[in-house]
């Protein structure tokens, strides 16, 4: 056991200094100060590429290693670790999961890391770091191709060590074809995933028009486009969304009626709302016939692979 070393005592000449704080005031400049910090560090994205600093520093370091679509995948672990040590000094874990967020067909409408391996799903996590692979989707591309261009701000990163950007010189409107969700300190944001096509017909007609109306730009962007399909239920709350920034709607699973036997027609489900798994809904759907919420259905069974999906 190691030995306990005496705290040696102050010099002679030492002057105590005590200072009288109003502890109100400190509680609100400290959390003033914590606030900002969370919010423009690491829990907002961006608005002009879409991205959160650990998102941007995920897809900057893998284009530092040179990971471009037609390059081998490398260990995700091996990304984390540069990105931890040289960019983003927070744990492990969270850096994988963000890696991992934009490597899922079924979270992002246009991915932007090409995973190799259990990426996970709706219902189950990934494998770990060690076991997965990744590299840069084509899509990235557009998203860091000009940072040799110099049209982007870099600041130094965390150690001084380096150069990061500010913000990637992205080619295309990320924010709103991948939508974005979190929660900082006194605000959240969450933002649905939209057709690329629709978003870049939208643009195109508001550089032309710029004094083009919301229903206007509606006529190209009537909604967002999920990636996991189903059907928006009433358009009400998409275009307050739009408006005003605030905005709810419904989403509507969907299914068909097929002969199953003979003697026996079954509900098809093949598109789930956003976000939620088959699982998740075979659970509630066993509920609801156990406490008999629900009659005339014999059994539910999860059909799901990789060659058919849903």
């Amino acid at each position: 056991m190691a030995r306990r070393t005496a705290t040696p005592p102050p010099p002679e000449d030492f002057t105590e200094r005590i200072l009288d704080i109003d502890v109100a005031q400190e509680m609100e400049g400290s959390f003033l100060e914590y606030a900002y910090s969370v919010i423009y560090s690491r829990a907002l994205p961006d608005a002009r590429d879409g991205l959160k600093p650990v998102q941007r520093r995920i897809l900057f370091q893998m284009a530092e290693m040179g990971l471009r679509p037609e390059r081998s995948h490398v260990k995700s672990a091996r990304v984390v670790g540069d990105v931890m040590g040289k960019l983003h000094p927070h744990g492990d874990t969270a850096i994988y999961d963000a890696l991992v967020r934009q490597a899922q067909p079924f979270t992002m409408r246009v991915p932007l890391v090409d995973g190799h391996g259990n990426f996970g799903s709706l219902d189950s996590g990934p494998a770990a770091a060690r076991y997965t692979e990744a590299r840069l989707a084509p899509p990235a591309l557009l998203m860091v191709d000009g940072l040799d261009e110099e049209v982007v701000d870099f600041v130094s990163t965390y150690d001084n060590a380096g150069t990061q950007p500010e913000v990637l010189p992205a080619a295309f409107p990320n924010l709103l074809v991948n939508g974005a969700a979190g929660i900082a300190v006194g605000m959240a944001t969450n933002m649905a995933p939209h057709n690329l096509v629709e978003v870049i017909s939208a643009a195109r007609h508001l550089i032309a028009h710029p004094d083009a109306s919301l229903d206007d730009l509606m006529r190209f962007v009537p909604g967002p486009d999920l990636p996991t399909g189903g059907k928006i239920v009433g358009l009400e709350g998409v275009r307050d969304a739009y408006a005003t920034g605030r905005g709810t709607f419904r989403i509507r699973a969907t299914s068909r009626i097929e002969d199953v036997t003979p003697r026996r027609r079954g509900i098809v489900v093949t598109e789930l709302p956003f976000l939620v798994g088959p699982e998740k809904v075979i659970e509630r759907i066993k509920d609801a016939v156990q406490n008999k919420k629900l009659q005339g259905i014999a059994a539910v069974n999860d059909y799901t692979d990789l060659a058919n999906g849903l």
